[in-house]
């Protein structure tokens, strides 16, 4: 397996926006992975599926230590994902993912899933309120099931660009559960992203989608570059953060689509 240190210097610039903005490493190391290094898109996305299961794992940990995990949101969206991954992993399977066919329609799932994070990004506030004051009551039994929908858009969405469990999910689940406190959302998005990666990116390697040096690569900058971003956050505003990646993913997400 061999290191690339450029692509080390990747994973830093990538944990450190991550570590300030809290958006997932799909959204911005998947996209540079095909623009700047020019990968082959199914490549991009499962090595990055298999990185995102790494990082995640350890945001769990941190999560399940401070009980910020609500373990009933996550097993109601793992229970739509998990098929939906494992179905979509089948399809891939039986289609060549170096056909140019195959390759174009995983940047153009990638593109959309990126102008749909910036999107959420950017108005989140307002879909959640919106939603709060339209929202009629919903029984238990309807919020499980539409937990379970978001669970399998997500598991197809993810499985094809490693986008949108973050930014997208979270949107969802604050409408779906304005009860509970957003820490313990944000833990359990990350918890049930674990899983889903985990799958998805066991899946890609299996049908030769992952590049293990680029994984090894990538993680040995990103885990420094989480912690200087974590520690340099409450330096920047949030809002300019906010402003600045959601722009940026629109502009990489036309980008792949044209």
């Amino acid at each position: 397996m061999h290191i690339d240190l450029l692509y080390s210097l990747a994973g830093l610039l990538v944990g450190v926006l991550v570590g300030m903005t809290g958006v997932g490493g799909g959204s911005l190391m998947t996209p540079l992975l095909v623009l700047a290094f020019n990968f082959h898109p199914a490549t991009a996305v499962g090595t990055d599926l298999l990185y995102a299961s790494v990082t995640k794992s350890v945001g769990t940990v941190v999560h399940g230590a401070g009980g910020t995990i609500d373990w009933r949101v996550v097993r109601r969206l793992a229970a739509g994902s998990v098929p939906a991954t494992i179905l979509t992993l089948l399809v891939l399977s039986r289609l060549d993912v170096n056909m140019g066919g195959t390759a174009k329609a995983i940047t153009v799932t990638l593109g959309l899933a990126l102008i749909a994070t910036a999107i959420a990004i950017f108005f989140r506030a307002r879909i959640v309120a919106a939603f709060a004051r339209s929202r009629p009551t919903r029984s238990s039994r309807k919020v499980a099931i539409a937990t379970i929908i978001l669970g399998g858009f997500l598991g197809v969405l993810v499985s094809l660009s490693s986008v949108g469990a973050g930014a997208l999910g979270m949107t969802v689940l604050l409408v779906l559960y304005p009860e509970l406190p957003i820490n313990r959302l944000v833990g359990s998005d990350i918890a049930h992203a674990v899983p889903l990666t985990l799958i998805a990116g066991a899946g890609h390697w299996a049908i030769g989608s992952v590049d293990l040096g680029l994984l090894g690569s990538l993680l040995i900058g990103s885990v420094p570059g989480i912690v200087i971003g974590s520690l340099a956050a409450h330096r920047v505003p949030e809002g300019v953060l906010r402003t600045v990646l959601a722009a940026t993913l629109a502009v990489v997400g036309f980008k792949l689509l044209v």
